[in-house]
C-alpha cells in the first residue's frame, strides 16, 4: 500500500514516526495522481506533502520555488538525508547547469528545484518533454503559490504562466502550496493556476507555540532590547522596520547595544543582501533588521523570535511575518510595539500610492483590521483564526490578553469629551493638540487658535496625557474617528461617531497596564521551552551539542539546521540516548543523518558526562 510506503519513507529518510494533520491524506491523493491545493501554516511540513510524493511516484520531481535562496536550503538538506536533489538557478556556471540536466536525464534525481523563469524557457520545456518521455516526470510542485496573487508584495508574473504545465502535462499532478490564508488570494491561486478540479486541503492555521504579544510604543527601541535581554539574549530572529532608513538606524544601535545584528532591505546591493542572509541562515544568534523585502521562503526553523517595531499593512503581512518564528515546533515569541503615529504613517503611504481606489480601499480595511487586532482584549489566537474564518477552541493561555487579562473601563463621558474636542477644534488637529486643549494648556490658548474660548477647554483633567493619548487611539482603532490623510494626519468624526454623542451608546475601553515579563510557556504537544527544561549541567550539554552541530555545518557549508534541528538536538539532551539504536528512535535521526551523525553526537554526550563526572 502506498500509505505504508509512505510511512516507511517518513521514518527512514526523514526521521519521523507519524504523519502530522492532513500531511499523509496530502501524500496519498498526490501519489495517487490527484492534483491539490495545500494551504498550511508555515512550519507546518508543506515540503514533506511533494517530497515523498516524489520519492513515491517513477521519475523526477519538479519543484517551482520563487527564491534562490530557499532552493539552495532545501537542496542541502535533501542532501543530508540522502535523497538526490539538485536546482537549476542563475547562481549556476553554464557547466554546472549542463551537468544538472544531465543527471537529470539519466534518471539521477528525484527532485529538481527551479526557478519559475528558468522553467518558462523553450530550453527548460524541452528538458521536461524528453524526461517525460524517458523516466518521466513525477509530480510538479507549486511552492509559494500565493504569489500569482496580485493582491500581494510576492506578486510574480511569472507565476501566472505556470498553467502551461498542466496544458503540456495533463496528466502529471500538480501540488499548489502555499501559507496565506485568506480566501480572496485561494480563489486567484485556483483561477491563475487551472485548479479548479484540484483538491482543496486546508489545515488549521493556529500556531499555539507563538506567544503573541502588542505594546504600546514607549521608546521602541528600549522596549525591543529589554524584551531580546531579557528573553532572546542568545537567540536568532527578525526585527521589522516600515523604512529602509529605519532598518539601518536600528541594525546600527542593536550592534551598539553588543547584538549581532545586520540590516536587509532592497536597496542594500545585492552582494550585501545576499552575505546578510547567509550569515543569517548559516550562523547562530543574528537578529535580522529588515523590511518586508525578507522574509519569504526563509526555510531557518529556529528562527525564536520576529519583532515589529512598526505596523505591517494588513493582517495577512502580520500572520506571515509572525509565521516565520518557531517553524520548529517549540516556543517562540511574536513581539510588536505600536502607537497612533504608526497609523497615521501607514495610512498616509496607503492612500498616497498609485494603486486604483478600490484597491486602497481594500488595503485600508485589512489595516484597520490589524488595528483592531492590536486594540483587541480578547485572546490574540482567536482574533487572528476568526480573521481567517476560522475558530478557535479556547483561551490560548499563550498570549499577552490571556496571561494577563486586560482591564476595562466604561470611558463614554470620557469619549464623548474627546470626539466633542474634535468638533469644537474643526475636525483638523492632531492627537497632541486636542489633548493640549482638554487638558487646559497654555499652548491651545496662543492667537493662531484662539482654542482657550472653547467648551471643551480644560474639561479633561481627570485624565494625564497618557491617558487621553490611549482614548484616542482606541476611538481610532474602533472606528469613532478617521484619520486625515489629505491634512497632516488630523482626526475628523466618523459617522459611527454620532450615537456616541447622542449617549445612545456606551464605550468601553481597554487600561493599558504597565508591561508584564511572561511566565514560560509550552506548545500544543507540552515541551516546554529549553530554558524552562535544563538545569546548570544540562545546559553545558546543550552547549556542547550545538557547537559541535555549527561546526559540522560550517565544514560543509550549510546551515546548522540542516544537521539537525534544535527539536531533535533538544530530544538528544533530553533523552541522552547511549547507542545508536536509541539514537535512530528520535525525531528528525533518519537512516541517513544517523549513519553520518549517530557515532558524533554519541561521543558528544559521553564527554559531557565525563565532564560532570
Amino acid at each position: 500500500m502506498i500509505s505504508d510506503k509512505a510511512k516507511q519513507i517518513l521514518r527512514d529518510v526523514f526521521g519521523y514516526d507519524a504523519f502530522r494533520g492532513a500531511q499523509q491524506a496530502i501524500v496519498a491523493h498526490v501519489a495517487g495522481g490527484g492534483d491539490a491545493l495545500v494551504l498550511m501554516p508555515t512550519g507546518g511540513g508543506k515540503s514533506l506533502c511533494y517530497q515523498i510524493p516524489a520519492l513515491l511516484r517513477p521519475g523526477v520531481g519538479i519543484v517551482v520555488s520563487p527564491l534562490i535562496a530557499l532552493m539552495h536550503d532545501q537542496v542541502d538538506a535533501l542532501k543530508q538525508l540522502g535523497v538526490q536533489a539538485a536546482f537549476l538557478n542563475s547562481s549556476l556556471e553554464a557547466d554546472a547547469a549542463r551537468e544538472v540536466w544531465r543527471q537529470a536525464l539519466r534518471g539521477e534525481l528525484k527532485l529538481l528545484y527551479v526557478a519559475p523563469e528558468r522553467l518558462m524557457t523553450e530550453g527548460f520545456q524541452g528538458l521536461l518533454e524528453r524526461l517525460q518521455q524517458d523516466g518521466g516526470i513525477a509530480l510538479f510542485a507549486i511552492d509559494e503559490a500565493h504569489c500569482v496573487s496580485q493582491w500581494g508584495h510576492d506578486f510574480r508574473p511569472e507565476y501566472r504562466a505556470l498553467t502551461i504545465l498542466h496544458e503540456r502535462f495533463p496528466n502529471v499532478p500538480r501540488i499548489a502550496l502555499t501559507a496565506t490564508a485568506d480566501a480572496p488570494t485561494r480563489r486567484e491561486i485556483v483561477e491563475r493556476l487551472a485548479l479548479e478540479q484540484a483538491q482543496q486541503f486546508v489545515s488549521s492555521f493556529d500556531r499555539p507555540n507563538i506567544r503573541y504579544r502588542v505594546a504600546l510604543k514607549n521608546n521602541a527601541r528600549q522596549q525591543l532590547l529589554s524584551f531580546l535581554d531579557s528573553e532572546h539574549p542568545d537567540d536568532a530572529g527578525i526585527v521589522y522596520c516600515l523604512s529602509r532608513k529605519k532598518v539601518e538606524e536600528t541594525a546600527l544601535w542593536l550592534k551598539g547595544q553588543g547584538r549581532d545584528a545586520l540590516p536587509y532591505h532592497a536597496g542594500l546591493g545585492a552582494t550585501e543582501r545576499s552575505a546578510n542572509q547567509r550569515r543569517f541562515l548559516r550562523e547562530e544568534g543574528v537578529v535580522m533588521v529588515a523590511t518586508v523585502a525578507f522574509g519569504m521562503g526563509i526555510d531557518k526553523p529556529n528562527v525564536r523570535f520576529v519583532a515589529h517595531l512598526d505596523l505591517p499593512k494588513s493582517m495577512e503581512g502580520y500572520y506571515q511575518e509572525t509565521g516565520r518564528a518557531g517553524r520548529d515546533g517549540l516556543p517562540a515569541n511574536a513581539w510588536m510595539a505600536y502607537g497612533l503615529g504608526d497609523v497615521v504613517s501607514m495610512r498616509q503611504m496607503l492612500l498616497s500610492g498609485d494603486a486604483p481606489e478600490e484597491r486602497k480601499r481594500v488595503e485600508m480595511q485589512k489595516l484597520d483590521a490589524l488595528l483592531g487586532f492590536c486594540e483587541s482584549t480578547a485572546c490574540r489566537h482567536q482574533t487572528i483564526l476568526r480573521y481567517f474564518g476560522e475558530e478557535h477552541p479556547g483561551d490560548c493561555g499563550q498570549c499577552d490578553n490571556c496571561l494577563e487579562p486586560v482591564d476595562t473601563w466604561d470611558a463614554t463621558q470620557a469619549a464623548q469629551m474627546a470626539l466633542s474636542c474634535v468638533y469644537r477644534t474643526g475636525q483638523r488637529f492632531g492627537v497632541g493638540h486636542l489633548i493640549d486643549v482638554l487638558l487646559g494648556k497654555e499652548t491651545a490658548k496662543i492667537e493662531q487658535f484662539r482654542h482657550g474660548q472653547l467648551s471643551t477647554y480644560g474639561i479633561g483633567k481627570q485624565l494625564t496625557q497618557p491617558q487621553w493619548s490611549s482614548v484616542y487611539r482606541q476611538l481610532v482603532a474602533a472606528g469613532l474617528l478617521d484619520v486625515d490623510m489629505e491634512g497632516y494626519g488630523g482626526l475628523r468624526l466618523s459617522e459611527a461617531a454620532r450615537p456616541v454623542l447622542r449617549s445612545e451608546q456606551t464605550v468601553r475601553l481597554r487600561r493599558d497596564a504597565a508591561p508584564v515579563k511572561p511566565k514560560a510557556g509550552k506548545d500544543e504537544r507540552g515541551t516546554q521551552a529549553r530554558t524552562a527544561l535544563v538545569g546548570p549541567g544540562e545546559d553545558l550539554l546543550w552547549t556542547a551539542l550545538k557547537a559541535k552541530r555549527l561546526e559540522l555545518a560550517r565544514e560543509q557549508g550549510v546551515p546548522p539546521y540542516v544537521i539537525f534541528h534544535d527539536s531533535t538536538l533538544l530530544e538528544i539532551l533530553n533523552r541522552k540516548p547511549k547507542m545508536l539504536s536509541e539514537m535512530g528512535l528520535l525525531n528528525g535521526v533518519g537512516q541517513a543523518k544517523l549513519a553520518k551523525y549517530g557515532d558524533i553526537f554519541l561521543q558528544v554526550i559521553a564527554e559531557a558526562e565525563n565532564d560532570q563526572q
